[in-house]
């Protein structure tokens, strides 16, 4: 344990971590620091300077804050604590001169500027600026960069603070940007005019502190007084980042991240954030029924007593898709097995185990990512599959862990040892184990991907890899590529067998938003979902659903999280929140379900599942073995699970800006260099 140091600032003693920065300790004491260039999550940079403070009895200048640790100070004459002033008249003449230094070059554009109303610069100048200018001479211009088709530059208005060019080389992992000149003629720019390649570009806009990058599709839209605020949860991959959606009337606006230090810190992925036009395409707004071959437009009491007519008396098997809350799964699966039918989640074909949450989810958490020395990856490439996760790795990486892969090799924005591709070199991984000093001195977490699980082998693979983690102490998390999987799998809406065996002799399919599954012709299918995607085309009778930020419900993430999503906007025209379909529906059948509202179908749900009332909490599993089974082919590789990150569910595929970042990506891919 660290030695505290006693520290006096503005006329309040605290005690603090030696090695805290001042700017860090002031925040202890609940004193605000101007910053610019600083931020928590990245390196200190020190070129902005509007943190100086003053140290009593230090050089007679202000000191920059982010970079002066506590240890630093010197005591007073006879041993005192160190004292700092941050109101002090010199601590406020540097930083209006500070201030009037960044505004030589600033232009005057806030009235046509989209960071106008939440600028930093602005808010700052507002507080520690002064209402004047000694300066005449013409403002500095600078070309604009094209960094893609997400983030919009303006680069008149760059304080050069840094941050951009540190998020995608620390965080991001891309070399793409970087600062060049000296003095006046420094500017941020991209290499050789290069697009960014990332698929966390987006965060740049959220820590530039001025209005220099911003939002390409959101450009002039909207301000941020006029849109209304919801906090919830993203479902765009099973990570479970925290969101924020703004909406404007009815339309989101836009998409933030949300800070939670377990789950995403601040960051979210481009697909979060960008997804929001695909809310507004290819809607189901009003029920279809399919007659003589087409779907015709249908009203809500003709489409459920023609689905009520279908599944009275027949084999009924129920689907689960992707994006579903745990709620409308528990809906679900409590209609189907009440009518003798059979329902599954898995309709990817992973062989998650039925029953043992040690197996589905795991026995660690997202965090410890953080702190383990050493990190295996089975059949995953996370940039692809979760890229806020993969920021994680690659922060656990840059603090000297080692990585190891078994899987296809790709860019991982880190270096990792490649042990192989196949089951042949799990197998052998699992026999040599580990040494014991690895097993007591180092911290290791296996991370299972979903590309390790989906052949006919996926529990032994599973077997295997819960052998070796516990021969090694190791913590495994299975990482998830569906945002409804672990929630689903926690109520039981599984069939043993899987979804062969579901559908197997099944005269009606209720497809709940399953849009990744072909259903061969024969059945009755009922889609239920938000998206004209691929269910739709297959249906027979179409019930419009509302999306993710259309509706409340809980989704339990990758590591095990029940998380609470909520309603920012309203479905689009006779569309209607799922559980609500469902409990209609089973008023028709005539097995009415015992719920009017959300609130009680949660009660019920947490009654049959009590840990889902545990909310933004991590549920402990205790290691549950497997029964040891032979793996498939030793040859055979462990393929990747997500092919194409930009269009792996309806609200993606719905997306025109998806799209173009899909081709975009394609196209960068296939580009060849000129020596070939």
């Amino acid at each position: 344990m660290t030695e505290l140091r006693k520290i006096i600032i503005d006329d309040k003693e605290i005690e603090v971590d030696p090695a805290m920065t001042l700017i860090q300790a002031c925040e202890e004491a609940g004193v605000e620091i101007p910053r610019f260039c600083y931020h928590e999550r990245l390196s200190i940079a020190g070129n902005c300077r509007m943190c100086l403070v003053e140290v009593v009895g230090g050089p007679p200048k202000p000191a920059a804050s982010c970079a002066m640790q506590v240890r630093d100070l010197r005591p007073g004459p006879e041993g005192q604590p160190p004292v700092v002033k941050t109101n002090s008249p010199m601590v406020k003449k540097a930083r209006e001169g500070v201030m009037e230094f960044l505004l030589i070059n600033h232009p005057l554009d806030c009235p046509i500027c989209d960071q106008g109303g939440e600028c930093d610069l602005q808010d700052q100048a507002m507080a520690y600026g002064v209402d004047f200018s000694r300066y005449r001479e013409p403002k500095r211009a600078s070309d604009n960069l094209n960094l893609g088709p997400l983030v919009s530059t303006a680069m008149t208005r760059c304080i050069s603070c840094t941050r951009c060019v540190r998020f995608t080389t620390e965080v991001a992992g891309i070399t793409q940007m970087g600062q060049t000149g000296r003095g006046e003629d420094s500017e941020i720019t991209s290499y050789l005019n290069e697009t960014l390649d990332s698929n966390l570009q987006g965060n740049i806009i959220d820590l530039c502190p001025v209005g220099a990058l911003t939002s390409k599709p959101y450009a002039f839209s909207a301000r941020p007084w006029e849109l209304t605020k919801t906090e919830t949860i993203d479902v765009m991959d099973a990570l479970g980042s925290n969101i924020r959606v703004d909406t404007k009337g009815r339309e989101v606006m836009r998409i933030l991240p949300r800070n939670n230090d377990g789950v995403n810190e601040e960051w979210i992925s481009d697909k979060t954030r960008f997804v929001w036009d695909g809310l507004r395409r290819q809607r189901l707004d009003r029920p279809y029924v399919r007659e003589n071959g087409k779907l015709r437009p249908a009203t809500w009491g003709e489409a459920l007593s023609t689905v009520a007519t279908a599944m009275k008396g027949k084999k009924v098997a129920g689907l689960i898709g992707d994006l579903v809350s745990t709620e409308a799964a528990f809906a679900l699966k409590q209609l189907v097995t009440g009518l003798g039918g059979s329902v599954e989640c898995r309709t990817d074909n992973a062989r998650l185990p039925i029953g043992n949450r040690s197996a589905y989810v795991g026995t660690a958490a997202i965090e410890d990512i953080d702190s383990a020395d050493m990190i295996l990856l089975i059949g995953t490439n996370p940039r692809n599959e979760a890229p806020v996760l993969n920021a994680r790795i690659r922060k656990a990486w840059a603090r000297g862990a080692d990585i190891g892969l078994i899987g296809e090799a790709a860019d991982l924005t880190y270096d990792y040892a490649h042990m192989g591709t196949d089951r042949a070199t799990l197998a052998d991984l699992v026999a040599k184990g580990v040494s014991d000093e690895t097993r007591d001195n180092k911290k290791t977490l296996i991370i299972v991907g979903q590309g390790a699980l989906v052949e006919a082998d996926g529990e032994a693979v599973l077997a295997k890899i819960q052998q070796f983690a516990a021969a090694s102490n190791s913590g495994v998390l299975v990482l998830h590529t569906a945002a409804s999987r672990v929630g689903s799998m926690d109520i039981g809406a599984v069939t043993e067998g899987g979804m062969k065996a579901a559908l197997e002799g099944a005269e009606v399919i209720y497809n709940l938003g399953a849009d990744e599954v072909e259903i061969d012709a024969g059945a009755f299918v009922i889609y239920q979902g938000s998206h004209g995607d691929r269910g739709a085309h297959r249906a027979d009778v179409i019930l419009p659903g509302a999306a993710y930020v259309e509706e409340t419900g809980l989704f339990v993430n990758t590591e095990g999280r029940p998380q609470l999503a909520l309603r920012a906007a309203f479905a689009p025209g006779e569309a209607k929140e799922n559980w609500a379909i469902l409990r209609a529906l089973s008023a028709e059948l005539g097995a009415t379900q015992p719920w009017d509202t959300i609130a009680q179908l949660r009660q019920a749900l947490v009654a049959e599942v009590p840990h889902l009332a545990q909310i933004d909490e991590v549920v402990a599993n205790e290691l549950v073995a497997l029964e040891d089974k032979p793996l498939g082919k030793a040859e055979a590789g462990f393929l990747s699970a997500v092919k194409d990150f930009y269009l792996t569910n309806p609200i993606a595929r719905s997306s025109a800006l998806m799209a173009e970042l899909s081709a975009n990506a394609k196209a960068r891919r296939e580009q060849k260099i000129a020596a070939e």
